[in-house]
C-alpha cells in the first residue's frame, strides 16, 4: 500500500466517522483517533457490502448511506463500551 492510499483511508475514514457521530444522538465520549479507526472500518465494511451488489462510476450514494450507518452504529457500540455502562449524570460526581 503507498502513502497516498494510507493517508486517503484516513481521510476517507475521518469523513466517515464524524458523519456516524453525527448522526448518534447526544454526546460520545470518544477520541477522535477512535472515531476514525471506527471510520475506517465502517468505509471498509461497507464497501465490502455494496460495492459487490452494485457496479457505478463515480459517488454511490448507496453506499456511502451503508458505510455512515455502520460507522453510527460502531461509534454508538464504542461509546457504550468506554462508559462501561455508567450513567453520567450521577449524583456525587
Amino acid at each position: 500500500m503507498t502513502i497516498e492510499g494510507i493517508l486517503g483511508a484516513i481521510i476517507i475514514g475521518a469523513v466517515i466517522g464524524i458523519l456516524g457521530r453525527l448522526v448518534v444522538p447526544g454526546r460520545q465520549n470518544i477520541p477522535i483517533w477512535l472515531t476514525i479507526l471506527v471510520g475506517i472500518g465502517a468505509a471498509l465494511l461497507g464497501s465490502l457490502i455494496v460495492g459487490n451488489l452494485r457496479d457505478t462510476d463515480g459517488v454511490d450514494f448507496v453506499e456511502l448511506l451503508v458505510q455512515v450507518g455502520l460507522a453510527a452504529v460502531g461509534v454508538a457500540a464504542v461509546s457504550a463500551m468506554r462508559s462501561g455502562g455508567r450513567s453520567r449524570n450521577r449524583v456525587g460526581r
